[in-house]
Order: structure tokens, then C-alpha cells, then sequence
């Protein structure tokens, strides 16, 4: 097989060590392996067998993880995250994957998103689309918003086939940090522990106490609390690791003082040395927790807790019920509260039966679960990517609550098969088909006539772009005179007459790119026009508004389909509020491709069927049809005028 596992480790190292201990498991077991790493890089980090990408580097700033910096220490910009998003793809279509792996994502890692959307749509969108997997450790960051875990969810229905969670349930079920529902809990693949290290014998004799707090600089309280414990007792024998994080001047700063040898450098042999250690003093990541089951060194625990991070107590918690550790919490950290510790943690721990049953094969059973997923793989049944709006929906109408909705299609010119697709999908479903007037065939009014639920708008007059270089594409923008402007959108609706005399035909002007100057606006009504659909704006008199802001497209990025977890968010919100307003869904079927098709497949029917949805017709939203005979809207409109 081709494996491609994305990571990136925002402060410590331990989500890449896990990745590369699983990229070099795979590359081990003969298979082509591509670990593409987004972190800084990591000296003590081996990729093995396994080819390492380096995209250029982000970490989080300190304990913000909602803020990204470069290498430099400076925000990571757009231009940064372009270059990461560009070389990410590229690895992908070098690699040509049997198998793509999101460490994390898309249950952490929300800052980068965008780039992990990318990597997994396009892999979605190859012709032979691999296996996507999720990846993550045994325990989560609890959601702080109901809308991550929808996000979440719904990512994991749309697009991924599986998630290897690399834990023991016996020990740590993933529900016991995340919420796992009915529709997540058949995707869990449960792995057992990722050992990192090499199979060590613990010594007959066990001495001195090892002190370590990952790679980062987010354990110097617990290095200083352990400086002062050594100097107190020097004769317990300490021994700190420092990570390779802490810069240079810092270290030498911890050292003074000490004997030599008893601060120095984070080493490779660190589970050799735990296994020889009297005590363990460290935090509660990952992989020191795997360290200590398969060492049975007896353990005092500082769990991690700064920035709402519970992962490191909650895995603590769970070693010391067992009888594997002892917890020193970061608030009552001190020297004397250190030494304490020590002295009762070295007492005979109660746990070894316990550890012993901890499952720690989680590289090999991952390899295994993977292999076996590839040789049986059948065409994958077609997930449900719209589940969490269904439910949604579902608790819409048990309250008696109905979603407003209605629907724009743009850039119409004439008959096409995805003319024909749009259509067949609508099945008579209020729709508004924005057309370009200046454009528009013949065969565009021929197919149309008599098509169940269509009606028509001006989508401008000939769909160009008139900004200049460096701004927002525009027709109708403030780039050219007001006259230029009135004198096109005045042709546009002539046009719109002559070509397009369909009963369904509506005065609403629909600005190309969905962009219109204030002064244009103003002066629609004056033209004939009834109506407006475009980006938000003033309201204006004698001008019905009804915009049409969720667009599928990712026009920006993929220009495929936008990320399904945040077009999902969008409707379910709307769906759970109280607002009147008609949320507008806006697709461009001339640019779908079969990602956006295969999602409105999923969509459309359940809005057009789901007693919870109101579907607006166009026509009732603005009001009145063009009298094709005449030079004004004849159909009556409402004395005031609306927004919509």
C-alpha cells in the first residue's frame, strides 16, 4: 500500500512522535509511507523507513492554540498558509495514496482546517479515492461548543471512512472525554496504546529520580519545583530532562548549582533510563503514560492544565486508580510537595495485573486494521453527510418551529446537462434561476417553458468583471460610473423580456459575483425593478431584498465543496433559532462538481420534504412577475416594501 499520514504538533512533540511511530510501522510492514509533518521540526523524532515532507512550520503562540506563528515568531499569515496548503497538495499528488491519515483532525486542529479540508477533498475528489482515516489518542479535548462536535461529526459522516483511536477502551473509552453518538461509534477502530520505545528490561535495582516534562517549555514550573527539590535532597539523585524547546541560555540558568549530569539535554534512551529510575516525575502526555505502563516505574504525575487542557488529568486520574501513579496538581506544586510525593510514590505501586492488561501493540494492530479494511474494501456505503441537520430538523418540528429557506441558482445561459442534473434534482422545488441576460441562448427559455417551480432573475448582462486589478471581481460595483451602471442593468432587464418571456419571470436584479454598488441599488427601482438578491446592503424603497448568503462553494479554496461540518453548522443554527428570515441556499450548477452534487442529493430532498422546512417560493418573496407586453412589472406588490 501507499500511506500518507498528515500531522502537525502545535506545542509539545508528542502528536508527531505518535504519527512517526505509526508511519514507521507501516513503512516496516512494506508499505510505501509519507509522513508530511507541519510542526517545528523535532530532533528526537525518527521517521524510520518512512519519507518525511516538512511543510513550512507553524506552533501555537505559548498556550494560545487559536493563534499560529511561523518559525520566526511571527503570525503565520496568509501567504504562509497558502505555501503549507500548496506543498501539502503536492505531497498528495506525488504520494497517490492508497490510504490518507488526519492526525487529530478534524476533532482538534480547527486553526488549520482549512488545509486539512483541502488534503481530504482532494483525496476524496481522485479517481481512485483511498481509505481517509482519522487518527487520535486515546483522550480529546472536550468541545466547549455543542457546533465543534456537529462540525466534527459531520466531517467524519461526509468524507471519512474510519477513525483509529490509539487507546485501550477497557482502560479509556474515547466517550469518556468526547461525545460519542450513534452515528460515530460504529467508525471507531480501537488500536491499543502506539508504543513509541524500544522494548527495555526494568533493573533488578532501581535508583535516583528522573525528571521530564516533554519537549516544550510548558514544563519549566515542574523543572523548577524539581531544581528546588534537588537542592534540598540531593541525595535521592535527580536527574532532569530538559526538551530540546527550552532555549539554551534557560538551561544553563536551571543548572546552576547542581552537580554536573543533573540537568542535561531530553535523550532517546529516556525509557532505558525510566525503566532503572526509582520514581518518574513528569507530566501526563501520551507517550510518557506509555512509557510508564511498559516500564512499571513508579510514577508522580503534574498533569498539563494550563489553556482548558483536561487530557493530561483525566489520563493521570485514570493511572492512579489502577495504583500506577501518584498526582501532584500544577497548583500545589512546590519543592517540599515534590519531595513528598517521591517518598510515597516509591512505595510498592497496586496496579501491575492492571497495567499488564493494557493493550500496547497499537502500531502493529494499526497496520493490521488498516490492511484488512484495504483487502476487503467494497465500494463504501454512501454515508449520510446531512444526519446532524436531519436531527435538527427533527427537534425543529417537535417544538413546532419551521425553517424558513429558499433557493438561487446562478450564471444561467442555456440548455445544459448540468442544466438538465439541476432540474432532475429540484423536482419541481421553488427555485430561482438567476440568468445572464447578454448571454442567453435560445435553448435556455426552450427548456424552461413549463418546468415545475422555476423562476427567473437577472443575473446582470453579461457576467463581467469591470473592478480593477488587486480588488473584488464586480460588474455593478462602484468602480464605474453610476450612468455606465443604470444604462446595464437597464439592458439587462430589456433583455431579460425579450429572451426569457416566461411566466416565472421576475423584476429581481442579481448582481454577478453577488456584489453591487449602494448607488445602483438605489436606483433599481427606477428601472423596473422589484427586487435584489446579492451580498447584504442597504434597504432601500420600493426594493424587496432577499439575499442568498450559503453558497456550497468553496470558491476561495477548492472551488469544490465548501467544508460539509460549517455549511451544516450554518443550518442547523438556523434551524434551532427563532428567525423569520429564509436562510438562502445558492449553488452555480455550471461549476458543481460531483462533491457538490453529491451533497445537494443529500440536501435538497430532505429541505423539500421535512415538515420542519418552509420552502419559499420566489415569487411570494418578491412579490410579483414581469408583464413581458409592458416596459413595468404589472403583478401587485406590497404597498411598503420588505427586506427579506
Amino acid at each position: 500500500m501507499r500511506i500518507l499520514v498528515a500531522v502537525t504538533h502545535l506545542l509539545g512533540a508528542g502528536h508527531l512522535t505518535r504519527a512517526a511511530a505509526l508511519a514507521r510501522a507501516f513503512a516496516a510492514a512494506g508499505h510505501e509511507t509519507v509522513l508530511v509533518s507541519g510542526g517545528m521540526p523535532s530532533p528526537l523524532v525518527r521517521p524510520g523507513g518512512a519519507r518525511l515532507v516538512q511543510l513550512p512550520p507553524v506552533r501555537s503562540a505559548g498556550f494560545d492554540f487559536g493563534r499560529l506563528v511561523g518559525k520566526d515568531g511571527n503570525p503565520a499569515d496568509t501567504a504562509l498558509l497558502a505555501a503549507r496548503q500548496s506543498a501539502l497538495l503536492d505531497a498528495l499528488e506525488r504520494a497517490r495514496p492508497d490510504v490518507v491519515v488526519s492526525e487529530l483532525f478534524p476533532f482538534g486542529r480547527r486553526i488549520l482546517a482549512d488545509e486539512f479540508m483541502a488534503l481530504v477533498t482532494a483525496a476524496r475528489a481522485r479517481p481512485e479515492s483511498p481509505l481517509i482515516l482519522a487518527s487520535v489518542r486515546d483522550i480529546l479535548v472536550p468541545p466547549d461548543r455543542p457546533a465543534k462536535v456537529a462540525d466534527a461529526h459531520a466531517r467524519i459522516a461526509a468524507l471519512y471512512d474510519a477513525v483509529l483511536v490509539h487507546g485501550d477502551p477497557a482502560f479509556m473509552p474515547l466517550g469518556a472525554s468526547w461525545p460519542v453518538d450513534a452515528a460515530l461509534a460504529p467508525a471507531l477502530r480501537y488500536t491499543g496504546y502506539v508504543d513509541e520505545g524500544d522494548p527495555v528490561r526494568p533493573a533488578r535495582h532501581r535508583e535516583g529520580i528522573l525528571v521530564a516534562a516533554g519537549s516544550s517549555s510548558a514544563g519549566l514550573g515542574l523543572f523548577r519545583a524539581a531544581i528546588g527539590a534537588a537542592r534540598r535532597r540531593p541525595d535521592l539523585g535527580w536527574r532532569l530532562l530538559v526538551g530540546h524547546g527550552v532555549p539554551e541560555a534557560e538551561l544553563a540558568d536551571l543548572s546552576k548549582g547542581l552537580a554536573p549530569g543533573t540537568v542535561m539535554r531530553a535523550r532517546p534512551d529516556y525509557r532505558a533510563l525510566m525503566a532503572q529510575s526509582a520514581v518518574s516525575v513528569s507530566q501526563c502526555g501520551y507517550n510518557t503514560a506509555v512509557d510508564l505502563l511498559a516500564t512499571g516505574t513508579p510514577a508522580v504525575l503534574v498533569p498539563f492544565e494550563a489553556g482548558r487542557e483536561t487530557e493530561q488529568r483525566l489520563r493521570a486520574e485514570g493511572l492512579a486508580a489502577l495504583g500506577l501513579a501518584r498526582i501532584l496538581g500544577e497548583a500545589e506544586l512546590s519543592p517540599e510537595a515534590l519531595i513528598a510525593a517521591v517518598h510515597d510514590a516509591a512505595r510498592p505501586p497496586g496496579g501491575g495485573a492492571a497495567q499488564r492488561t493494557i493493550a500496547l501493540d497499537g502500531s502493529a494492530r494499526t497496520v493490521d486494521i488498516v490492511e484488512e479494511m484495504v483487502a476487503s474494501r467494497r465500494p463504501r456505503p454512501r454515508p449520510d453527510p446531512v444526519a446532524g441537520l436531519r436531527d435538527a430538523l427533527d427537534r425543529a418540528a417537535a417544538r413546532g418551529r419551521r425553517m424558513p429557506v429558499w433557493w438561487r441558482d446562478d450564471d444561467a445561459v442555456a440548455a445544459t446537462p448540468a442544466l438538465d442534473r439541476l432540474l432532475a434534482l429540484a423536482k419541481g422545488a421553488p427555485l430561482l434561476i438567476a440568468a445572464i441576460t447578454g448571454r442567453t441562448e435560445s435553448s435556455l427559455r426552450e427548456r424552461l417553458t413549463d418546468a415545475p417551480g422555476v423562476s427567473l432573475a437577472v443575473h446582470g448582462l453579461a457576467h463581467a468583471n469591470h473592478a480593477p486589478p488587486g480588488d473584488k471581481a464586480a460588474e455593478f460595483g462602484p468602480h464605474r460610473p453610476l450612468a455606465a451602471q443604470r444604462d446595464d442593468a437597464a439592458r439587462a432587464l430589456a433583455l431579460a423580456r425579450e429572451r426569457l418571456a416566461l411566466p416565472g419571470l421576475l423584476p429581481v436584479f442579481v448582481p454577478p459575483w453577488n456584489r453591487v454598488s449602494d448607488d445602483l441599488a438605489r436606483a433599481l427601482p427606477g428601472l423596473g425593478y422589484r427586487g435584489l438578491s446579492a451580498a447584504g446592503g442597504p434597504a432601500i424603497d420600493g426594493l424587496v431584498r432577499a439575499d442568498a448568503p450559503w453558497d456550497v462553494i468553496d470558491w476561495r479554496g477548492t472551488r469544490s465543496l465548501r467544508d460539509p461540518g460549517a455549511l451544516l453548522a450554518t443550518a442547523i443554527a438556523h434551524a434551532e433559532g427563532e428567525s423569520a428570515v429564509p436562510l438562502g441556499l445558492l449553488t452555480h450548477h455550471l461549476a458543481h462538481d460531483e462533491a457538490v452534487w453529491d451533497f445537494l442529493e443529500r440536501l435538497i430532498p430532505l429541505l423539500a420534504a421535512h415538515p420542519a422546512v418552509r420552502f419559499h417560493d420566489p415569487r411570494d418573496l418578491f412579490g410579483g412577475t414581469v408583464d413581458v407586453r409592458a416596459r413595468q412589472p404589472i403583478s401587485p406588490l406590497h404597498e411598503r416594501p420588505r427586506a427579506v
